[in-house]
């Protein structure tokens, strides 16, 4: 199978994410700066999972660019991306109308990590029905950037129980990392 379809709906999947999440935004009941103020957390957890939705959709759009065919893995592979990209609204939600305390910060960093492990999931997938000779698998090739990011969410979600300002830090930290999507595999999508 082509990639479209998987595509199109993954699409639509994050974008319904995404509504969902500026849908949880609350507004203010005043019209002084003060009332904007007790939303600055929600705000703020609202802005790093916006762009880590983000960061996620160009990855993977950039990652099936190089993708040729698809299968049944891949397609389940994908829906368990999508599953756990879905949970970032209400670990988010919960973390901001909390004020980053510790367990919702845990929680949030929990869900991060099940992304990172999906998403790894389905590159393997993909690798895998592609061959060690696909350009996937020569753009990712030690993946030191995704395993790094793994075991920075383990640290961040420890560093919640200690101080949730330092795990808030870590996880905007990988963020950061992979704003800029994926050279490796948009240089293999060109060649």
């Amino acid at each position: 199978m082509k990639t479209t379809r998987m595509e199109a709906f993954s699409d639509g999947v994050l974008a319904i994410i995404i509504t969902i999440m500026v849908l949880e935004l609350k507004v203010p009941h005043g019209e002084d700066w003060g009332a904007i103020a007790p939303l600055l957390p929600v705000f703020g957890s609202y802005v790093m999972s916006f762009a880590y939705i983000a960061i996620y959709w160009n990855n993977h759009h950039h990652m099936l660019h190089v993708t040729e065919r698809i299968s049944g893995p891949i397609l389940w592979a994908n829906l368990h991306l999508l599953f756990w990209l879905s949970l970032i609204p209400f670990a988010s939600g919960w973390m901001g109308e909390n004020h980053f305390a510790t367990r919702p910060t845990a929680l949030y960093g929990g869900v991060l990590f099940m992304c990172a492990i999906a998403y790894t999931i389905l590159q393997w997938a993909i690798i895998r029905r592609q061959g060690e000779a696909s350009a996937l698998r020569r753009a990712v090739g030690a993946d030191v950037k995704g395993k790094a990011s793994i075991v920075l969410y383990v640290a961040g979600i420890g560093l919640a129980f200690v101080n949730p300002w330092l795990a808030v830090a870590v996880y905007a930290a990988v963020a950061c990392m992979w704003f800029v999507p994926d050279r490796r595999i948009a240089r293999a999508a060109e060649g």
